[in-house]
């Protein structure tokens, strides 16, 4: 019995001896990992840099962009509005002048920066909220292009259905509107910003790739 306890004795032993003596990772992959480490604290206390808040405002000039004609009755009834977005009107033209130009700026912004997991992932989440967003008011905008492109009654004499066209056309422009400011305002001081409606099914998008927030 006890030469049997001492030969597992010594097993044990010999295990934890192997165990112990596991080979270690080489320095080289040890330092690439202690700087990516770094890299991520670095990231997080001091924020994203301004490169990468300006790349993750810029997609959500898109929804911005596509919704811009349904805010034309609240152009006429707030000028300010309208001059405050006038500089974006060169874009807006060249944006709605070239062919297929919508379509073509939704997938660049979705195949080259949604799923491009060499890109942080403050970037890309901003811009799944911009392209969630796009694709949020397609339904309204098809909706009130479907039933025509504005009122036919003079503005003193406003039918109910002119009225409701009205509505609807600049709810749609205001919530894209505020959503767009809310983004844009929040990557610019470095925050996350969590669109309603939008949020979810913007992280949902996104695929394993380094952390940015």
């Amino acid at each position: 019995m006890l030469a049997r306890s001492a030969a597992a004795g010594g097993q044990v032993h010999r295990v934890g001896r192997g165990v112990a003596r596991a080979p270690a990772l080489p320095r080289r992959t040890l330092g690439v990992r202690r700087g990516e480490v770094q890299q991520c604290h670095a990231y997080t206390r001091r924020g994203p840099p301004a490169t990468d808040r300006l790349a993750a405002s810029l997609p959500y000039l898109l929804p911005l962009l596509d919704t811009l004609p349904f805010g034309r009755y609240i152009f006429l009834q707030m000028p300010y509005v309208a001059r405050a977005l006038a500089p974006l009107g060169p874009l807006f033209t060249l944006y709605h002048a070239l062919p297929f130009a919508p379509f073509l700026a939704f997938l660049a912004i979705y195949s080259g920066v949604v799923n491009n997991t060499s890109l942080p992932r403050f970037i890309r989440y901003n811009a799944a909220q911009a392209v969630v967003l796009d694709i949020l008011v397609i339904v309204p905008q098809v909706l009130l292009e479907a039933f025509g492109r504005g009122p036919h009654s003079t503005a003193l004499d406003l039918s109910i259905g002119d009225e409701l066209y009205i509505s609807a056309c600049s709810t749609v422009f205001m919530f894209v509107a505020v959503c767009t400011a809310y983004g844009m305002g929040s990557c610019a001081v470095g925050q996350t910003p969590r669109l309603p409606l939008v949020a979810d099914a913007a992280e949902q998008q996104l695929r394993d790739g380094p952390s940015g927030f």
